[in-house]
């Protein structure tokens, strides 16, 4: 009843009434105990059990109210769709206006010419209005090229006000910082964009050639005979040698000598090496002529010039010694030396066949004079005592302090835990030796043979590691120059002979097989037979590579 009293009438002063018989103002309770936990909950009534009205109820009164609010209060409710909003540093990122201009610079204190005409590019980036000025850089101009303003804002005017892309176009000069560009033309992108904002293009001008108002003075030329820079570039690091004899038997100990001529092409000078041998008591600089142009011809009114006081300038030489003058197989005399050209390098074959083919170049041998003096040098080395590799008791002939051996890095690096492996038996007199069976592996990076004994039951004899890792020569050879064991050896059913203890090979891996199908041209076809029929193959081993040495069974280290 109280909640009629109202119904109908404004909430305004003068409407409102409220109910007497009204006597309970208390809210509801909001809050409830559960499990000892306080929670909330919605009220269903107002003050003093006022009924409250539902919230559908109260969407339906708001949806009323709106569909009824008449269009002219509030105007009519426009469906278009709205642009998104694109800020100018995105719509115009990485778009750059470019101008092609010049400007010209004074010359002075110079007879030839009174000012520089330089090409610059401009660039003007919509995204901030900036601008910035580049001269292309030329190779030896002897000018600093290259940014002559970097990026920013160019000011316009002395209020402060910069240049926008309207102010710009093409026939305009330019003035910044008190230098005038006069802009001659644009790119295409430019022209575009130009034309689209609806601006009109002036015509593209030619860019002015380098303006040097030379003034008139007698010139001289002086013809060149030859192009030094020419010769530089083609011939340097380039070459000439040549393996010669000079016979010094003028001297009171005269003998002849081994030497090297090399003949620089770069500057057509010459250079003459002794080659010295180890422990030879000579001199230890191989130098015997400096490198030097080496006059051919005087003029004859300079023949008796005295060189022991001045040398020799190109003013006083018709002709200086050239590449035709050195031929092998002939005798020269450099500076008072008479020398025997017997012999040259690959390079120096290949430049006279491509650029003197009229000339004959005959190698020669070595004079049987140099040739036995060398073999007794060979012979003074001693003989191989056994104890260490041959190759480091050698270097201890040939160094006073010596040297380790040299090695072949490339094979070695190549061939890496490459190991061929085979099966062999003790080829032996002795029954005992019957049942041994055996592993030899040859390692391919340093040619070297290992032999481990596979262990056998109830035979008495412990197996393991029978040789290590070393160089087996063949039997019957030297100890100076021995001959060692290589693959093309090891063909199946041969004996291999170890140190006075003979092997026969009785079987092989798969690799093995593979490795020598791949180097037939240095194996004989009987190893390769061999191997076939034993391992089962045909010509081509089509059978994948056992690396591991599953076949022959050798343990694991």
């Amino acid at each position: 009843m109280s909640g009629n009293w109202n119904n109908g009438l404004p909430f305004l002063p003068g409407y409102s009434f409220s109910d007497v018989t009204k006597s309970a103002f208390h809210r509801p309770q909001t809050m409830n105990y559960k499990n000892g936990y306080a929670l909330p909950r919605r009220p269903t009534v107002g003050i003093g059990q006022d009924p409250l009205f539902s919230e559908q109820l109260i969407q339906q009164e708001i949806s009323k109210l709106s569909s009824e609010t008449p269009d002219i209060t509030y105007g009519s409710f426009d469906q278009s769709v709205v642009e998104d909003f694109i800020p100018a540093y995105v719509a115009l990122d990485k778009k750059v206006l470019r101008y092609y201009a010049y400007f010209q610079e004074n010359v002075l204190f110079s007879p030839e010419e009174e000012c520089h005409t330089r090409p610059v590019v401009i660039y003007y980036y919509l995204e901030d209005d900036s601008m910035s000025i580049i001269e292309p850089v030329v190779e030896n101009s002897g000018m600093p090229q290259g940014k002559r303003i970097k990026r920013q804002c160019l000011p316009k005017n002395e209020r402060g006000d910069h240049y926008q892309w309207k102010d710009l176009n093409i026939g305009m000069d330019l003035e910044v910082y008190g230098v005038k560009y006069h802009i001659t033309q644009c790119d295409a992108f430019t022209k575009e964009f130009l034309e689209s904002e609806g601006i009109v293009l002036n015509d593209p001008e030619p860019m002015p050639c380098v303006n040097r108002d030379k003034k008139t003075r007698p010139s001289y030329t002086t013809p060149s005979k030859f192009d030094n820079k020419q010769q530089f570039l083609t011939m340097d690091c380039k070459v000439l040698r040549f393996f010669a004899l000079w016979d010094d038997a003028d001297s009171p100990f005269g003998e002849t000598r081994l030497v090297t001529i090399q003949y620089y092409l770069v500057d057509d000078t010459v250079e003459i090496r002794e080659i010295h041998k180890p422990n030879s008591g000579r001199d230890p600089f191989p130098v015997l002529m400096r490198r030097q142009k080496l006059p051919k011809k005087i003029k004859p009114d300079l023949e008796t010039f005295p060189g022991c006081v001045l040398e020799v300038s190109t003013a006083e030489v018709d002709e200086y010694y050239s590449p035709k003058d050195f031929q092998v197989g002939q005798r020269i005399t450099l500076l008072g030396r008479h020398i025997l050209l017997y012999d040259c390098d690959g390079f120096t074959k290949e430049y006279y066949q491509k650029n003197h083919p009229d000339m004959k170049m005959n190698p020669s041998k070595i004079p049987k004079k140099i040739d036995l003096l060398q073999k007794k040098k060979k012979k003074e080395v001693p003989p191989y005592n056994g104890f260490g590799s041959l190759e480091d008791s050698l270097q201890n002939c040939l160094y006073l302090i010596p040297e380790p051996p040299k090695k072949n890095v490339l094979k070695m690096q190549e061939n890496d835990h490459k190991v061929l492996r085979y099966c062999a038996r003790l080829d032996s007199p002795n029954p005992v030796d019957e049942g041994r069976r055996f592993i030899l592996s040859y390692f391919l990076s340093n040619d070297m043979i290992s032999i481990y004994e596979k262990p056998s039951r109830n035979s008495g004899i412990i197996g393991g590691l029978f040789l290590e890792k070393t160089r087996v020569p063949k039997p019957g050879s030297t100890l100076d120059d021995p001959d060692f064991y290589s693959p093309a050896d090891f063909a199946i059913g041969a004996t291999v002979e170890v140190f006075s203890r003979r092997f026969v090979l009785t079987d092989a891996d798969h690799y093995v097989l593979k490795y020598l199908e791949s180097n037939a041209s240095q194996i004989p076809c009987q190893t390769l037979d061999s191997l076939r029929q034993k391992l089962g193959v045909g010509t081509t081993n089509n059978q994948p590579a056992d690396q591991n040495g599953d076949d022959v069974g050798e343990p694991s280290s």
